[in-house]
Order: structure tokens, then C-alpha cells, then sequence
């Protein structure tokens, strides 16, 4: 290969690298002209309690996303770090602007026949206000519900990122994050989170994304780690030295706390419980007593007693009469 065609491969990487930035203004032109309509389907009252436990829930998962930056970063070769853990940042902003546009339209939007969701119901987030939704948002704002969602789509492709760790392009990786939260992530969390989704139907209940996010993430990064195949250092012997693993052990608790706001009741109808499906019986616990205690020992005395004194009024001798009697 010489340098000439080294100039042109470089060359033409650099032209394709301008067009994510070009998609990403053009987005924001048409957000800033688009006028979205309110909302129209309104559910309950707002509940302060559960609108400050969602925001709350929201921040700490929001949080598990710069943690995994940390953890992935700190088990790569130093010349690395950076670049690692831009792909988990950059993901909070790539799938925020694909989640406004069009992520959760094809998640939680209408249904057609419980496989995808309309694109049309909550383009650029028209009919997504600050009112209840009977369906996902019962006692808490559609936004708010919209935005707590937002976060396990940002996770899930950063997630990925440690199975083909300082082995991709940068523009590469954006590219597939765009079209894995649209043809992977969003269809996936229809079937599941909306209520008309099959699997849904089907009684899959995904309480904290070990289906949506977990599931999906994994089988991606198994399939990352196939098509790229064994490292080169990894056939050649050589030792890979980890750049900081302490960062990695501190990002691992961080990401932990975070998980903390990750589990919550599904957003969706309560399911009813299938006939087939027999309760557990509830038997009456009975307090427990520790052999040996003051209490057992206690009874097993007073149960003592009176047996001998019960023995001793059946049995009559004339010895033991009473003067006078």
C-alpha cells in the first residue's frame, strides 16, 4: 500500500465523518421550525410523591451511563481512554436527539399489530406534554415518563462498546448506534413495555431492562465480538495492561447506585393473572422461640409446676389433714 492510497482512504473517511454532524443540523433546523401539537389523551391526577421519585429514578440511571464510561476506560491501554469513553457521552447525545425525533414514536407510539410503534404518534415529540397518560404516565407527566425511558435507550448501546472496545471508527460506531436503537432497541421495547405489544400480551413483564436493555446489548456485543473475531495482541501473546483498573472498581459502584433508580413498576396496564396460574398458599407464621431463651424456660418451669400441682390434688392422704377437720 503506498502513500497515495493511504491520502485517499484517509481522505474519503474524513468526507464520510462530516455527514453524522450534517444529519445532526439538519435535525435541529426542522426541530426549531416544527411546531408540535399538545397533548390530547390525558389520564389522572398528577401525584407530587410519584413525579418526585420518577425524577429521581431518572437521574440515577442517567447517571450509570457516565460510570460505564469510567469502567470501560479504565480497562483499556492508556492511548485509548479518551476515545472509549467518548463513545459512551457521545451516545447521551446521539440518542437523545434519535429518541426526540423519532425513538419514542417507535417505542411507545401507536401500535400496528403489536410489532413497532406509529413514527407519527410522538414525532419530535408532539402530544408529549406535561399531562398524565392513562396508559404509561397514569400519575406523572407524559415528558417525564418519556425522558425516564430515554435513559435505558442512551445505556443500552454504550453497553455495547466494551465487546469491540478500541477496535472500531468513531463514525462506524455512530452509525451503528442509529441503527441499532431504531431497527433493535425501539422494536424491542414495544413488544415489551407498550401494552399492545405481543410479547406483552404474551405476559412478559421486564421490570428494570434485563430483557429490553440486558438481552439486547448482550446478544449485540456477542455478535460484535464474532464478526471482528481475536485480537491481534490477543494471537501474538502480548499482555494487555489496563490503564487505571481503580477507576474501573470506583465507575463499577457508581453504575451500581444508578442501577438503584432502574427498577420500578412496568409502565404499562397491570396484567391479570393467568387461571392457570395458582396462587401460593399463606400460612400463618407463628412466632418463633429460640431454644434456650428466658421465655422457654419460663413456660417450661410454669408447665412444670402445675403438672406437680395438679398431681398432688389428685392424690389424698389423711396425713395431710388439717387440724379441725
Amino acid at each position: 500500500m503506498t502513500l497515495t492510497t493511504v491520502r485517499r482512504s484517509t481522505e474519503r473517511i474524513r468526507e464520510f465523518s462530516a455527514l453524522p454532524f450534517l444529519l445532526v443540523a439538519v435535525v435541529s433546523i426542522a426541530g426549531a421550525v416544527f411546531r408540535p401539537a399538545p397533548q390530547a389523551v390525558t389520564g389522572g391526577p398528577i401525584s407530587a410523591g410519584d413525579v418526585a421519585w420518577m425524577l429521581t429514578a431518572t437521574g440515577l440511571v442517567l447517571l450509570m451511563t457516565p460510570g460505564l464510561s469510567f469502567f470501560y476506560g479504565g480497562m483499556v491501554r492508556s492511548k485509548n481512554v479518551v476515545s472509549t469513553m467518548l463513545q459512551s457521552f457521545v451516545a447521551m447525545a446521539v440518542i437523545s436527539i434519535l429518541w426526540i425525533v423519532v425513538g419514542f414514536s417507535l417505542a411507545f407510539g401507536d401500535s400496528i399489530h403489536g410489532l413497532i410503534g406509529d413514527p407519527r404518534t410522538f414525532f419530535m415529540f408532539t402530544r408529549v406534554g406535561a399531562l398524565t397518560h392513562p396508559d404509561f404516565a397514569p400519575t406523572i407527566p407524559l415528558v417525564v415518563f418519556a425522558l425516564f425511558q430515554l435513559k435505558f435507550a442512551i445505556i443500552t448501546p454504550a453497553l455495547i462498546t466494551g465487546s469491540f472496545a478500541e477496535r472500531v471508527r468513531f463514525t462506524g460506531y455512530l452509525l451503528f448506534m442509529v441503527l441499532f436503537s431504531v431497527f433493535i432497541y425501539a422494536p424491542l421495547a414495544h413488544w415489551t413495555w407498550h401494552p399492545d405489544g405481543f410479547l406483552h400480551k404474551l405476559g412478559v413483564l421486564d421490570f428494570a431492562g434485563g430483557t429490553v436493555v440486558h438481552m439486547s446489548a448482550g446478544f449485540a456485543a456477542l455478535a460484535g465480538a464474532l464478526v471482528l473475531g481475536r485480537r491481534r495482541t490477543h494471537r501474538a501473546g502480548a499482555v494487555h495492561t489496563p490503564a487505571n483498573v481503580p477507576s474501573s472498581f470506583s465507575a463499577r459502584g457508581c453504575s451500581g447506585s444508578g442501577g438503584s433508580g432502574s427498577t420500578r413498576d412496568p409502565p404499562c396496564r397491570p396484567r391479570v393473572r393467568p387461571p392457570w396460574r395458582l396462587r401460593r398458599p399463606t400460612l400463618r407464621r407463628q412466632p418463633r422461640r429460640w431454644p434456650g431463651s428466658f421465655s422457654t424456660a419460663c413456660e417450661a418451669r410454669s408447665r412444670q409446676r402445675s403438672a406437680h400441682a395438679s398431681a398432688q390434688s389428685s392424690v389424698w392422704s389423711p396425713s395431710r389433714r388439717r387440724p379441725g377437720m
